[in-house]
């Protein structure tokens, strides 16, 4: 897969960008560089080979999961301009 000229403008269009016609260029060159290399990654036969979750057969060392300190909603709620049963109520940005 090769992205033409027209993708380009239309990426950068969907993406706001202003690009002149040599940046769109070397843009182009870059894009299609990166998805021939996907195309080769891609083309290798994997069969038989088992997804690894890291490629160092490293394990994560995880700390336990414990509460440091305890939340206190009334001194929270000191600040907010607005509240309604413990929570903060803001505008309304959706309508």
């Amino acid at each position: 897969m090769s992205l033409t000229m027209d993708d380009i403008r239309r990426i950068a269009d969907l993406g706001r960008i202003d690009i002149s016609d040599e940046q769109a260029r070397i843009v182009q060159g870059e894009l299609n560089d990166i998805f021939q290399m996907i195309e080769r990654i891609s083309s290798v036969d994997t069969t038989g080979i088992a997804p690894m979750p890291n490629p160092h057969d490293g394990v994560q060392r995880l700390r336990d999961d414990v509460v440091s300190e305890e939340v206190d909603r009334s001194e929270n709620m000191k600040n907010a301009p607005e509240q309604a049963e413990g929570c903060f109520l803001v505008p309304q940005v959706i309508e």
